[in-house]
């Protein structure tokens, strides 16, 4: 396990691997605070190709990554995480929505939780994830960056001439 930090336009990112898989992504005063112990020491070599695809994606010139990931958690997160990356570039969902697709019974407060502690922010798209009236919420790297990204995703997804994402954010 070794770490590094990249100087991103959204601020300074954390950005943590383990035998070649990203595992974490944390924003400055991300929430809920990561377990900064686990992260391994620092290593400034060899997260050259998650610096350079993080750069596009923020620049708009990427739509998906092709790193490999291991996002660490119990089976309902890593079903929920599964089900986020899923959702299209430049579209979003909502929490009630994930909680349908896992099934009766699935509560959108846990389909939260579950959200809120996605170890790869970015990577696995959680800011694609709305609440049902449309409104931004809960963000582990803060309500503007959510918005920023969105916004990042949409200008992208009108410049390829698709229609653009719904919302109210």
């Amino acid at each position: 396990m070794t770490h590094t930090k990249l100087a991103t336009s959204l601020g300074e990112l954390t950005v943590v691997r383990e035998d070649g898989a990203l595992t974490g992504l944390y924003f400055p005063r991300h929430w809920p605070r990561p377990d900064r112990t686990a992260f391994g020491p620092r290593a400034d070599a060899g997260f050259e190709d998650v610096a350079r695809q993080l750069g596009e994606y923020l620049a708009g010139d990427r739509s998906a990554f092709e790193l490999p990931l291991k996002a660490n958690g119990p089976d309902f997160d890593q079903r929920v995480w599964e089900l986020i990356a899923e959702i299209p570039y430049g579209q979003t969902t909502t929490y009630g929505d994930l909680a349908r697709d896992l099934g009766a019974g699935t509560d959108p407060r846990d389909v939260g939780a579950a959200v809120g502690r996605n170890p790869l922010s970015i990577v696995i798209p959680c800011h694609r994830v709305i609440g049902s009236t449309g409104k931004l919420t809960g963000y582990a790297g803060g309500l503007e960056r959510k918005r920023a990204l969105l916004q990042i995703e949409h200008a992208g997804v009108l410049r390829t001439g698709h229609a653009p994402a719904a919302g109210l954010w």
